[in-house]
């Protein structure tokens, strides 16, 4: 990819961009070309905070769930976390045609039908009902600028 992020920082599988695909009538998405080399050994797929669903490469996807396995178990919100986050999980591989089933139960809860937006959010992507990802995007682009200088106090343009 050459003059691409992935010069800046070789080796990273960052992944960006947002893209518009549709599932099929048996509820399986085409993966975005750019995702496929990063999602094709293996991939988690789970609920997602504002109900859209991560999909996470093996190795990210074994790091979260270590950070949130050290919790201690008395944490009522971390054994919570831990159930939402791992009960809707499903570990799929792409097929030769990079597609993945999204599981009925995982559609319900994001409410994806046939449109959908995935976007690559660095370490994971998310699938979202895309009408509700228009919405969302819009209602934080107004907030985007102004949450710059709390997130990234130092960062210079």
């Amino acid at each position: 990819m050459a003059g691409g992020l992935g010069d800046a920082f070789p080796g990273s599988g960052l992944l960006l961009g947002t893209y518009t695909p549709k599932l099929d009538e048996k509820g399986r998405l085409i993966l975005p070309a750019k995702f496929r080399a990063r999602l094709a050994p293996g991939l988690v797929m789970t609920r997602g905070q504002e109900r859209c669903l991560f999909l996470l490469p093996m190795d990210e996807f074994g790091r979260m769930y270590e950070q949130v396995r050290q919790a201690p178990v008395t944490s009522r919100q971390a054994r919570d976390y831990l159930r939402v986050f791992l009960s809707g999980a499903s570990d799929e591989v792409p097929d030769k045609q990079g597609r993945v089933v999204v599981p009925p139960a995982l559609r319900a809860y994001a409410g994806l039908d046939r449109d959908v937006a995935v976007i690559g959010a660095g370490t994971r992507v998310e699938i979202w009902d895309r009408p509700t990802w228009e919405t969302y995007l819009a209602e934080q682009e107004s907030a985007y600028s102004e949450t710059a200088e709390q997130i990234l106090p130092d960062l210079q343009f």
